[in-house]
Parts: structure tokens; sequence; C-alpha cells
């Protein structure tokens, strides 16, 4: 059941979830955890780092909770305890979120790879993490994963996900379940019954709701899209993930969003009723569910509630998306997705403002949204970049999201704002809108970026949600706000928008204020009691805790539901949070939470290509040195086969050194971050030959030579 955001954002979210707890723990359907159930975690480091690790060729930031004003040493031992990089860290102070004052300690420039490297500051140690290439590869696999085990209609096989996790098929019909198979209409809403089987669950409850759905299905298609268009999409393909339709010639990412396609076009109302061509918003329990309750074992009713504007818009959207993406592996699907989508847009422009109401909130979420303009602008995106229709093409030029400075919120995109969804097919996907008018859509996805990365560099945690931001469900828009970095770094080239993307990794695996890695599995202290029906072993020894790879809710300011309220009072916002399974508001699962996570991993676990590591050599001499300043001399070769042409060197500076002025090249700096560029002449070294830039600085304290490399991408000797 998510989220609730903040007043800023259009999210009433599932404020009835609030009444469900109390009055279950109240009538002794909700056990009370013991203590026993959920172990303690170890004491939190004061240096807190990505529990996982850190990619050789990534950012490797840290941050130290601590008093000191002063710089302090850091050190990186390897597992051995051999000390492998040192420096010092960058004082921040007071970090408004957390409530903290921090430091940063950077050793980006260290390029070694292994496991068991701990970083030391101040005599504490950080948790040990990993250093390598194949990081992410993992949570790849196991945030897309989080979808087939919340599949609706189908057995979840152990051959798939083991025994612990294997389940009978959920209402289909077989007793106690009523099924959705056949499932009748609140009354007044319509007279029969509809097949609306399969689908994904929702969150941890068993609710299947269209505008919830539509997002998170357009986010993984959109990342197979993404990571085709950069010629990665292998790693999504056919036989890669665990889902039952492996080895039938179509991507496992694209197998598992039709899962969900299937079922929103289910949701569809049939020629010749009421509204026909509109969606129904949702389908759930007339009543809610007691914790903990299996699928299979769930004997509530079920019940579709009255088409809405939104939940058309959704399946509108995602259906002309479908029909883009799907159309290389499967015609006929494809055609279908056109045709649903046509009926869909058809039919919203004929109920524009049929909207679905906050107090239909028993037995599942409201999902409540009485501005759809940005659905319309969404869905017409889709349909046009799909289509190239003139029709669809007015709608989006007409509509006042197109140039709107708003379509990129502060606090992100999420299922009741979708703008932005529309301006980021708009900025990638090729269409037939003047030049003019896609660069302008294009550097709108980039000033949100830049944005991110202004806000992300002021804060202690390099989190690109603001103070206020720390609502229901905050980290779905955390990792959201990373596709929009992921985004921009395509559009541009510039590697800082990776850089950034990467970081709000490092929040989600254990760089925040309370040394907490949200996502099961993964980490030295991973969320392991989310709220769920069913895996809700804090309650019930025989059923497991989460799988891994599923991403918790996160901080949530609100305090909106009892455990939070008890446990939490007086919590800094980016502290609201607490790993028990009672906690709905901070520590529930979703769909569109683990989709951006899925969207994240995936674009994370990619390898750089051209040519191989070692392709290049970097000599950094110092030429003069002052009290406060220097000047040095760069010089980068082409050990490679093949001519570089056009070249972009990047490095760090282990001391935080600031460069002033350069010649022979551009060069820019982002904290401790250096990036040159060729300049017109020297854009060429063919191999075997060399390129040299100068540059002028100032510094405090040390002066230490940057010790790593990296041209295009790629580490150099």
């Amino acid at each position: 059941m998510p989220p609730t955001p903040a007043p800023s954002l259009r999210h009433p979210r599932r404020l009835a979830g609030t009444l469900l707890t109390s009055s279950l723990l109240v009538c002794g359907l909700l056990a009370a955890p013991t203590a026993a159930a959920a172990p303690s975690a170890a004491a939190t480091s004061a240096v807190r780092v990505n529990q996982v690790g850190y990619l050789p060729d990534g950012p490797k930031r840290a941050t130290v909770v601590t008093t000191a004003a002063q710089p302090l040493t850091w050190q990186l031992r390897d597992a051995s305890g051999t000390v492998v990089a040192s420096g010092a860290t960058l004082p921040r102070g007071a970090d408004t979120p957390s409530g903290q004052s921090v430091q940063v300690a950077d050793f980006s420039s260290y390029r070694g790879t292994g496991s068991g490297y701990a970083l030391a500051v101040d005599g504490s140690d950080s948790v040990p993490f990993d250093i390598r290439a194949n990081l992410y590869d993992a949570l790849r696999s196991d945030a897309m994963a989080f979808f087939y085990h919340q599949r609706s209609g189908t057995p979840i096989s152990a051959s798939l996900v083991g025994s612990a996790y294997a389940r009978p098929a959920g209402h289909l019909g077989v007793a106690p379940n009523k099924g959705d198979t056949s499932v009748p209409c609140q009354a007044t809403v319509c007279d029969y019954t509809q097949d609306v089987r399969g689908g994904w669950y929702d969150a941890g409850d068993h609710g299947k709701y269209v505008v919830n759905g539509g997002i998170s299905t357009w986010l993984m298609v959109n990342s197979f899209e993404r990571a085709k268009r950069a010629g990665k999409d292998a790693a999504l393909g056919d036989s890669t993930l665990r889902v039952p339709e492996r080895d039938n010639g179509v991507p496992d990412v694209l197998d598992e969003a039709r899962w969900e396609l299937d079922f929103l076009m289910r949701m569809q109302v049939p020629e010749n009723k009421p509204y026909a061509g509109m969606a129904f918003h949702k389908i759930h329990d007339a009543e809610w569910t007691g914790m903990p309750t299996r699928p299979e074992q769930d004997a509530q009713p079920r019940e579709l509630h009255r088409p809405s504007t939104a939940a058309t818009l959704n399946l509108a959207a995602a259906a002309a998306q479908c029909a883009r993406v799907f159309r290389p592996y499967d015609d006929a699907l494809a055609d279908r997705c056109l045709s649903a989508a046509r009926r869909a847009w058809t039919a919203a422009r004929a109920n524009p403002d049929l909207y679905a109401p906050d107090s239909d909130s028993t037995g599942g979420g409201a999902y409540g949204d009485t501005k759809v303009t940005d659905e319309f602008y969404w869905a017409a995106a889709e349909l046009y970049a799909t289509t190239g229709d003139s029709g669809y093409r007015d709608a989006v030029t007409e509509s006042s999201w197109h140039t709107s400075p708003t379509a990129f919120s502060d606090y992100g995109f999420g299922w009741a704002d979708t703008a932005a969804l529309g301006r980021l097919t708009l900025a990638t996907v090729p269409h037939g809108l003047p030049a003019a008018d896609r660069d302008r859509v294009r550097a709108s996805v980039t000033a949100a970026a830049d944005g991110y990365l202004s806000r992300m560099a002021a804060q202690g945690y390099a989190v690109p949600v603001p103070a206020d931001g720390y609502f229901w469900g905050s980290n779905g828009a955390v990792a959201g706000d990373a596709i929009v970095l992921a985004v921009a770094g395509e559009l541009t080239g510039n590697e800082r928008y990776r850089t950034g993307a990467l970081e709000t990794m490092d929040y989600l695996l254990g760089r925040n204020a309370i040394g907490q890695s949200y996502v099961s599995g993964y980490g030295e202290k991973p969320s392991r009691n989310q709220h769920h029906r069913f895996w809700a072993h804090q309650l019930d020894a025989s059923l497991p805790n989460p799988p891994t790879g599923s991403l918790a809710g996160g901080p949530n300011s609100a305090l909106q539901d009892p455990v939070a309220q008890e446990k939490l009072a007086g919590c800094a916002p980016a502290a609201c949070y607490i790993d028990d399974i009672g906690s709905y508001s901070t520590n529930e699962v979703a769909v569109n939470w683990n989709a951006p996570l899925a969207w994240l991993a995936a674009y994370a676990a990619e390898r750089p290509t051209g040519e191989p590591t070692g392709a290049c050599a970097v000599t950094y001499k110092g030429d003069s040195v002052w009290s406060t300043g220097f000047t040095a001399t760069v010089t980068v070769k082409n050990t490679g086969s093949k001519s570089v042409e056009g070249w972009k060197l990047s490095w760090s500076y282990p001391a935080g050194q600031r460069v002033t002025n350069a010649w022979n090249a551009t060069v820019t700096q982002d904290g401790t971050a250096v990036v040159a560029r060729n300049a017109d002449w020297n854009r060429t070294i063919p191999p075997g030959a060399t390129a040299s830039f100068g540059i002028q600085g100032t510094y405090s304290g040390s002066n230490p030579s940057p010790t790593a490399f990296t041209l295009d991408g790629h580490a150099c000797i």
C-alpha cells in the first residue's frame, strides 16, 4: 500500500493505511513483533559508505559523522589491512536533512579492485565493501526479479526463486480465493463482471492499481529502450533474468513488463459499455486483509472500482510505448497495444475529468488524482513518438506542460506527477518536432539534472531530494532523480551526470543518515522486515523475509503509521525510518519504487565500451608550487591501436585542490572531480602519440598529485 508524499506533491497516498494498521493492532490481527523476531543491527559506524561497494571508474565518496571542524585524515585499507590510499576529508558542517555535522572523504582517485576494503577516519572504520566492475550485476537481476515475485494469477516457481518464496497462484478463483477472472464492480459502477487476472500485486497488499502499474511498466520498458540505444541491451535480453518465459526470443525484461501490460489492457472497459475505452482505476479486496496473508489464502471478495481519466491515460501511455518497443519482437502484441492506446486516448478526451476520489480507500489505496493534464501530456508524447500522427503532435505542443518549467519538479516524478516522463520520451526517442523544440526539451532534462546535482553538492549525503522531500516513498523519488541524471548524461556525454546517478545508489545502499541499506539482501545492515502480507517473517517464522533486491519506501518525516509515531518521534527528516514490518509508511515495498531501482541497477551495471583498460597512459608533472598555488603539465599518451578522435580526461584531486586556469585544453571542475577536454587543434591523438596541456590551481594544506586518470571513461596506466 504505497505512499503519501509531501504537501507540495499531488500524492495524497494511502492515509487510510494508518487507520488500517491501528485497527489491526487493536483487533489483534497484526501481531506485535517480538524482540527475537527482529535481530538488532550492529552499531552504526560514523563512516557511512555504500555497503556493497564502488565501481573502479566511478565516484567513491563516504560521509563521516563528526563534530570536528578541521579536515581529518582518511585511510583506505585493503582486506589485509594495508593502507592503499589516503587523504584529507572535506568539512561540510551541519547537514540539515540528517541533523548531523559531517565531513566527506573522496577516494575516487583509487582505481584498484578487490573485496574487504574499509575506510578509516578518526578512529572509526566503515563496514567492509568491494571495488569491482561487476558490482551491480546481481542487483540488476534481483531488482528485476522483484516483479516476478509480485505476480498475481500464476504459481511462483521454486526453480526460479527458491523454495522459501514458491507459492501457488493467487486470485484465480481457487478456494478460498474469490478470484480475478470474473470480478464484479462496486455497487452502481457497472452491472457486469470483468476478467482482470494477472498483473503485479502493487505493494505489500493484494491490490492492483492501473496508475501505479502504468508508471512501473513504463520504467521497465524504458530501461530496455535506453539500454538498446546505448548498445547495452544484451544484459536484459532473452534468458538473462529469472522469468518463466526465458528462451522465447523476447528480452526477459519485456517478458516481465508484458505480464503487467496484459493486465492493464484487461482493465479497459469493453466496447458497447458505459465509458467504453476507459480503464477501471483499480481492483482489490472489499475490506483490508490482516497480516500475514498469502495471496492464495485471501478470502476477501474482489471489486472493480470506477474508471478514471488518470488510469485511462496511464494505459494509453504504457500501451503506446509497448507498441513501439515490442514491435521488433511481437507484431501481434504491438498491434494490440496500439489499438488499446488509441481507444484509451479517445475515451480520456471524451471524459477528461473523471477523477478517482480520495475517499475510496477501503480495502486498498485511493490513488486519488484530480490534476490529469500531466497524464494527457505523457500519453500524447508516447502516442506521437510511436505513430507520428499530427493529432498527437498537436496535443503535445498545445499542452502547457510542453514548456512548463515545473515538468521536472524538485521532488521528482511519480504516479501522480508524470509530465517528466513525456519529456524524457521526447528527449530521447526520434520524432518529427522541430529541432529547436527537441533541443529545448533536451535542455529541460539537463537543467533538471543540474538542479539535482546542485542539491547533492550542498548536502553531506549527496541526496538529490530537498530537505523537505522525505515523504512516503522518498527512496523511489531518489531513484527517479537518478534516472533523470542518467538521461542527461546520455544526451550530453558529460560524465558528471553519471557520477551523480551512481552516487544516488550509494545513498540507497548505506551512505545515509542512519547507515542503512534500504535494499534487502545488500550490505552489512540491509532492510529485513519490509511491510508485506506474505514476506512476513517478523510476524510468522514460517514465512520468509523479503527477497533480495526489494527496496524499502524510505525515510518519511510525516510519521504516518503507529510504529513510526511511537519509535521515531523527533527524528530528523532523513532519519525517519525504522526496519519494522508494522511501519508501512517508511518500510513498505512497491512496484513504483522497485521499478526505478531496477532501471538504475541495470544502468550502473553497464561496462564502458571501446578500447580496453590500459589503452592510455598519463603523466602528471608538477612544474612549480608556492604557498597557496601550483602549476602542472598533464600529458596523455594513446597506447591503443586506434586514433583517439576528441578526448575527455578525468581525474580527482585527493586534497581538494582547485583548478583556476588552463591552456591547450578546456578544464572544468565539480567538487574534487576534474575533466579536461581537447582543444580543436589537439583533438586527434594517433596511436603512440601524446597530447599535453597545462593547468594552474590553488590548494590549502597539502598538494598531492592525482594518482588515477580515465580517458573517455577508461582507466589509464
